[in-house]
């Protein structure tokens, strides 16, 4: 068991990793509740480390699967309360875990999801795409409803809704940079064929050709959001605003995308200040949420 002195390190260590870089994790947020983010810093120091040894540096294949699968022998460890290690992420992690009960599935299937990054870089069908978002996206929502409390079954399909969705929108903001970076395409290969696509048609200069499958994509990604739009208002206090901030800012993206034009469809969206503080203030509200 590691030292007092040990363990305010190792939380020192997670909150300045998470606060130094973060996407979509709700790490810096000013809305989550105080006693929620050290624990929340600590899972987004062992999913960004992780992350980065599936995609960055100049690891070899067999390297970034060897480094994960040194994370999941920390996670077995401390399953079986027998983690020894000096990692300050696991360190932490162990405290986390065992202080809120956390189950260790979700973080195994994380890693899964991270080990899939290095060996797949096609997927053949929509139902493969929800697949690995069921392992990189919905342990990410699990995990801060089981830190709030014990969630309803209605709650946890809400909120893999939610992370899915969110996964997709930014699969789909990203589509030249995954495939120019790690030649990855999450646009489905079965998906592409039905709309007279190929691979050639995402990196061409003419985006318009891709246009009505994008639209098609961005709209049944709604419909999914929609699937979880109630979890906000279900969830009680700071985390519930966080919550539906995070919902609708999701929505406000979509929108954002569906709006671009032909031309313009392959771009990032960025949502403007203005558009950012409208969220902000509108999700203080649980009326404001509605099916788009």
């Amino acid at each position: 068991m590691a030292s007092n002195k040990d363990l305010v390190a190792a939380y020192d260590f997670c909150l300045t990793l998470a606060k130094s870089h973060y996407e979509n994790f709700p790490v810096a947020s000013v809305l989550l509740p105080k006693r929620l983010r050290k624990p929340i810093a600590v899972i987004y120091a062992f999913a960004r480390t992780a992350d980065d040894f599936a995609d960055e540096g100049q690891f070899t294949r067999a390297e970034r699967i060897a480094n994960l699968q040194s994370y999941h022998k920390n996670l077995t460890d401390i399953d079986h309360r027998k983690y020894t290690g000096t990692d300050p992420i696991f360190i932490a992690l162990d405290d986390v875990i065992t202080q809120f009960q956390l189950p260790i599935y979700l973080f195994d299937d994380l890693l899964l999801a991270f080990m899939q990054d290095v060996v797949k870089k096609r997927y053949q069908t929509m139902e493969d795409v929800l697949d690995y978002c069921q392992r990189s996206a919905n342990p990410v929502g699990r995990l801060l409803l089981h830190l709030n409390g014990q969630p309803t079954q209605q709650q946890l399909s809400e909120s893999d809704a939610i992370c899915t969705s969110l996964q997709l929108i930014n699969f789909y903001q990203d589509i030249l940079q995954d495939k120019a970076e790690n030649d990855r395409i999450y646009i489905p290969q079965q998906t592409l064929a039905e709309a007279g696509l190929t691979e050639d048609d995402i990196t061409s200069t003419n985006s318009r050709k891709l246009a009505p499958l994008l639209r098609h994509l961005f709209q049944q990604t709604m419909d999914t959001m929609n699937k979880g739009i109630e979890l906000g208002n279900a969830i009680q206090g700071r985390l519930g605003w966080e919550i539906r901030a995070m919902t609708l800012g999701g929505i406000e993206t979509l929108n954002t995308l569906m709006t671009q034009n032909d031309d313009n469809i392959l771009s990032r969206p960025r949502l403007t200040r203005t558009t950012q503080l409208k969220v902000l203030l509108f999700s203080l509200s649980k009326n404001y949420l509605k099916r788009h």
